[in-house]
């Protein structure tokens, strides 16, 4: 058993939208196929993976340091004990060798989609979908079938106004969720109190508007913005300043008691661990949002839930950034507390399976090998273009 092949492959994901902080106009990821010689159905096993989006594609660190790491390396060293699966942490240390600790960066996230697309194929080898793996080898045996989405958007675009984001809002909510998002920040105060105001009035009762200001602002704007938004009813406000301004995070807090979260733009356990430490978030009600995509795959992502626990979290206070199926199994597979949703953006990378229904905040995990990325026609078309 052995990696035969590892093919990337750099594609658009380029939008007219903008957050706070960047357009995606000419927004790239890396799409990663990862070849091995157990065959299947009269096919090779090939596990797939991508990274998220707001990162660019990763190819030329994947192509120079990572692949022919993994190449290189005796096959029987990438193996499990048992030496019937490829062992996703051998493979990990195999791609971080000769590499200084700190400075995490791109590395992270070159790293962690191909350390995706191998999880993918490991769970294909045991015939298993990932979150069913993943409950075996670190849970009960029981994955949490049914996991909470929410859908996020509410970006700003040309000749976007109100009434379209409302109507954009309404739409997520008549396909079964009952959270959304909307960006905040790439406007005055004034402005997006009203962008605001107009999500809100297409809720009912029981469904929540999160905000996002993709650490855009210093700590007065921040504090400016707790202050107008405390009289909402918000499901979290979002990552109002530097994601490494743990300080500006830690006084927030004193100016807004509701739930925050943060954490998708940091890239490592380390950077998790300084959150936790001086970020003043509280585990009671705040939110973690690390995206194993873009911070060295689902090997460091363990490490990291590791740390929270001895750090008196819990884990179903993660809800990875993304959007993407990898994050969905993990949430199922290890009982997070759910994962967001791109309904409509990033296509064909975002969604769901094919015939997936919201219902009520949820999505019952349907039983695909690996990651379930087979279940997404235009999605796998793609995909199998790479390893073809």
């Amino acid at each position: 058993m052995r990696i035969v092949d590892i093919r990337e492959q750099t594609l658009p994901i380029s939008s007219p939208i903008r957050n706070a902080y960047i357009d995606f106009s000419k927004m790239t990821l890396s799409l990663v196929a990862v070849i091995t010689d157990v065959v299947r159905d009269g096919k090779p096993v090939v596990g797939y993976g991508f990274n998220s989006n707001g990162r660019y594609g990763q190819g030329k660190l994947m192509r120079e340091r990572f692949i022919p790491r993994i190449l290189e390396a005796d096959p029987a060293s990438l193996l499990d004990d048992a030496g019937d699966n490829l062992d996703p942490h051998r493979i990990w240390d195999a791609m971080f060798t000769n590499e200084k600790p700190g400075g995490h960066g791109e590395r992270s996230v070159a790293i962690g989609t191909i350390d995706m697309a191998v999880w993918d194929a490991v769970a294909k080898i045991a015939d298993k979908p990932l979150f069913q793996l993943l409950a075996d080898r670190y849970g009960d045996g029981r994955p949490h079938r049914n996991v909470f989405v929410y859908a996020a958007g509410g970006y700003y675009y040309p000749g976007k106004d109100l009434d379209k984001l409302k109507d954009e809002m309404r739409s997520y909510i008549e396909r079964g969720y009952n959270v959304v998002k909307m960006k905040i920040g790439g406007a005055p105060l004034d402005d997006d109190l009203r962008r605001i105001d107009a999500a809100l009035s297409v809720l009912k009762d029981g469904q929540k508007l999160a905000v996002d200001a993709n650490g855009r602002f210093g700590l007065d704007t921040a504090i400016a913005y707790a202050k107008a938004l405390s009289r909402y009813d918000l499901f979290w406000y979002e990552e109002a300043g530097d994601p490494l301004d743990f300080e500006l995070q830690a006084t927030l807090r004193n100016y807004y008691d509701k739930p925050m979260a943060t954490g998708e733009n940091l890239f490592s356990m380390q950077d998790a661990r300084n959150l936790v430490r001086y970020g003043g978030m509280r585990p009671d009600r705040d939110w973690l949002q690390f995206d194993c995509a873009l911070s060295y795959g689902l090997v460091e992502y363990l490490r990291t839930l590791d740390m929270l626990g001895q750090h008196g979290w819990s884990r179903t206070r993660c809800i990875p950034h993304g959007g993407h199926q990898m994050s969905l199994n993990i949430a199922a597979g290890l009982g997070l507390g759910g994962n967001e949703s791109y309904p409509d953006l990033f296509q064909p990378f975002g969604g769901f399976p094919d015939g997936l229904r919201v219902e009520n905040g949820f999505i019952t995990m349907p039983d695909l090998p690996g990651i379930g990325f087979e279940g997404k026609a235009d999605l796998i078309r793609v995909m199998r273009e790479l390893s073809a």
